[in-house]
């Protein structure tokens, strides 16, 4: 329990004892400036509304080959950490063939996430058969969000035709084995964009 949150407790309960007891009235005001002070310090967070998060898309299957060429999680992981730094919350996109890449089987979402410290609802790897592509660029669309990818979607283009602009595509790669990820500019959401 934390300090304020006692002092608040502490204060509520003298504030009852003064109101049912006469001898102590006197106290009912401090007690209840004082409860209301721990409150402001305790509960007061509570209600303050949180900022929606700042969604960024990961082409996992592109980012994973951004170390040396060979399929690795760490580049993936890096990515991420420095999304988080920035103060993004990451989306991750698979391939369905991400997992043999990897480690030579199917990987499913829960052990991806698990690798990547990622809720599992934040992971996603698509069917079989299927192309990460539409759903990064469905899933970017839908959020308002950016995709950190070195893929430029020009199949795509009719489609999505955001993939032309300068400030959805977020490029990166690895220079002396240091990350290297582009500026993320603030993204102009387009009202009309579809849905």
């Amino acid at each position: 329990m934390s300090l304020a949150r006692l002092l608040f407790m502490t204060a509520l309960v003298q504030a009852m004892v003064a109101l049912m007891f006469p001898d102590f009235r006197l106290l009912i005001l401090p007690a209840l400036a004082f409860a209301a002070v721990s409150f402001l310090a305790w509960g007061w967070p509570i209600f303050r509304r949180r900022p929606d998060p700042r969604w960024i898309v990961v082409d996992g299957s592109n980012v994973m080959h951004w170390l040396d060429g060979t399929a690795r999680i760490e580049p993936v992981m890096e990515v991420l950490r420095e999304l988080t730094t920035r103060g993004f919350s990451p989306g991750v996109v698979f391939d369905a063939n991400a997992g043999y890449k990897l480690e030579g089987r199917y990987l499913g979402e829960h052990r991806l996430a698990r690798w990547l410290h990622l809720p599992q609802d934040r992971v996603l790897v698509v069917p079989k058969g299927t192309p990460a592509d539409a759903f990064i660029l469905r899933s970017a669309r839908g959020l308002g969000a950016q995709i950190v990818t070195n893929d430029r979607y020009r199949d795509w283009s009719a489609d999505y035709p955001e993939v032309e602009g300068s400030d959805l595509l977020i490029r990166g790669r690895y220079r002396e084995g240091r990350l290297e990820l582009a500026e993320i500019p603030a993204r102009r959401i387009d009202p009309c964009r579809k849905a």
